[in-house]
């Protein structure tokens, strides 16, 4: 199982309004950029991801899973784009922000770190216990 983690605006899309999406979760639409899109193409159901507050926050704040497959972005007539549905699973109990994930050398090579405007991208399995250790959440 592949981890993954999604970035969304909490003024747009935050963690609250995906879990108001209860069971049914929502499609992660609006990708515009080819690199997370094959990120999204790549996702299996199950996969697991983080949930990430950009722009205002800078924290990890949940864990999603991958509900539905890649398919056709239905916010868009494009057919260059697809997204994934995703569901909430479990909030953190800590929020793991961006200071402390570059402040562990642990995490130095974590995409967030490295390219951290890319909005879908992959999680090391070591990344994301480390991650859910620093949050006090269940991996």
């Amino acid at each position: 199982m592949a981890k993954w983690l999604f970035k969304s605006e909490p003024d747009v899309f935050g963690w609250d309004d995906l879990v108001a999406k209860g069971a049914a979760g929502e499609e992660w639409d609006g990708v515009r950029n080819y690199q997370a899109r094959n990120n999204m193409r790549a996702m299996d159901v199950g996969d697991l991801g983080f949930f990430y507050h950009s722009r205002s926050g800078l924290e990890i704040v949940g864990i999603v899973e991958v509900i539905a497959p890649a398919h056709p972005d239905s916010s868009t007539d494009d057919p260059r784009w697809d997204c994934v549905d995703v569901r909430a699973l479990r909030p953190f109990v800590e929020p793991v922000s961006m200071q402390t994930i570059k402040a562990d050398p642990r995490l130095a090579d974590m995409v967030l770190v490295k390219n951290s405007r890319l909005s879908v991208q992959p999680v090391s399995d070591t990344e994301w216990q480390l991650i859910c250790e620093l949050g006090k959440t269940e991996p």
